[in-house]
């Protein structure tokens, strides 16, 4: 039988993959509200429109884009090629994402729609055969665990990089247009991006090989809807993508508004991002020593207390309290987050075991729909919210303003969080419960 060890290098190429498909993670999460309504001059109800119009067409693309990765193969596997073949498309969505025409306000609007939908119709071309990939690189839990880990460590170092440089190479490469700097230093980031992939494509293979399932979407997804485990990751991604979004989307915001620094701005958001990088890692340490789940659960609902703390320690203006602050928060948040995505391909192999379908492309392009729906309900809840809190661009804001910033920083996503914390206590499927459950499925019938 072949190793299911990975290799350092095999590692750090499946981290590269991720360090790729977080260009345009990056870039919805963190830079693209602040673009819209301070740079492009998008109304911010307007914006959270299109975020959810777009996330009505992953509801059509994602499943559709699982399908086919269940059935293509080619002579690279069942995943793999697609980092070849969609990377040089995937980066030139990004850039035109960034470009600013100069148009009248409707039809910036309609250039507004078209570039976004082309880049999360791109984004789904990678990300899901992306957070499929695990599921064929190895069937050792631990192993699982340990790539994933590699995974969000670099991934968190590529949005710490882009959201940390990216402002300051628009404002310098700019020369006073800020829309222009962002054009060339998104071109910048998206040719890292397309580098990524080829070097993921290249340093890492497929050990695993599932029989291409003959049964239909619609038999695929009646057996996927009875797999209660999968069912609970995805009410927990659509509930901790809410939180992470609405946070990352205001940061800037609160940055530059709320503790008056714009110039750090950047800084305060990636000084975030960067503690979730030491998450990632100390996560992997704990989850040796003390159950993932438990861990996963525990995390979250700690947000909330901290959110709470931060929102009521916090003045307008105190910078070194609320990097203090939001560092902690930041990590707390991101140490579930290698247990979450080991925990996917683990509720893959719980279906087939218990139904007898193994919808490995669906249930990824489920989880990846569940995903964008929370940005997206994020995206649309973001843009209400900065309406309601009567936000008004380049402005000095009011105290009601301010207030709002501040809630929608740490309050309001962490009810999220740890909604999503008290969900997970009736999911079962611990490294215990795996390994019985695959023993159990290769004794003879």
């Amino acid at each position: 039988m072949e190793s299911q060890k990975l290799s350092v290098v095999e590692k750090v190429g499946f981290g590269a993959g991720d360090m790729a498909v977080n260009v345009m993670v990056a870039a919805l999460f963190y830079f693209m509200s602040f673009f819209y309504t301070d740079i492009y001059g998008l109304d911010p109800v307007d914006m959270g429109v299109l975020f959810l119009v777009a996330r009505f067409v992953d509801a059509f693309t994602d499943p559709l884009m699982g399908v086919i990765t269940d059935k293509v193969k080619t002579r690279w596997g069942q995943f793999r090629h697609w980092f070849l073949f969609l990377s040089v498309p995937y980066g030139l969505s990004v850039i035109l994402l960034f470009t600013t025409p100069d148009l009248d306000y409707n039809m910036k609007l309609a250039w507004a729609y078209a570039t976004y939908l082309f880049a999360t119709l791109m984004f789904t071309g990678v990300a899901i055969p992306y957070i499929s990939y695990i599921g064929v690189l190895t069937a050792d839990p631990k192993e699982r665990l340990s790539a994933n880990g590699y995974r969000m460590f670099f991934a968190k170092i590529a949005n710490v990089v882009i959201v940390f440089s990216v402002p300051l190479l628009a404002s310098y490469w700019g020369n006073g247009s800020l829309s222009y700097g962002y054009k060339l230093a998104m071109a910048l980031v998206s040719a890292c991006a397309v580098a990524l992939f080829l070097f993921c494509f290249f340093t890492t293979r497929e050990r695993i090989t599932h029989e291409p399932q003959t049964e239909g979407v619609l038999t695929q997804l009646k057996v996927l809807l009875k797999n209660d485990q999968w069912l609970l990751l995805c009410a927990a991604c659509v509930l901790g993508t809410l939180g992470y979004a609405i946070r990352g989307s205001v940061a800037m915001y609160y940055a530059t508004y709320y503790l008056g620094v714009p110039d750090l701005a950047g800084a305060f958001t990636s000084a975030g991002i960067a503690a979730s990088i030491v998450s990632m890692v100390a996560s992997t340490w704990i989850t040796q020593r003390y159950c993932k789940m438990k861990l996963f659960r525990q995390s979250q609902i700690a947000v909330l207390f901290i959110s709470l703390l931060m929102y009521f320690v916090v003045q307008p203006g105190d910078v070194m309290m609320a990097f203090v602050l939001y560092i902690i928060l930041s990590f707390v948040v991101d140490l579930h987050a290698p247990v979450f995505w080991s925990a996917i391909a683990e509720a893959v192999d719980y279906g087939e075991i218990k139904d007898g379908v193994r919808a490995s492309g669906l249930s990824f392009g489920g989880i990846s729909f569940c995903q964008k729906a929370g940005g997206g309900l994020a995206g649309l809840a973001g843009g209400l919210l900065l309406a309601f809190f009567e936000y008004k661009p380049n402005v000095e804001q009011t105290e009601f303003t301010l207030m709002g910033l501040a809630l929608m920083l740490t309050i309001i996503p962490g009810v999220f969080h740890a909604l999503l914390g008290l969900i997970l206590k009736k999911y079962k499927i611990t490294d215990q419960y795996y390994t019985d459950m695959v023993i159990q499925k290769r004794l003879p019938k």
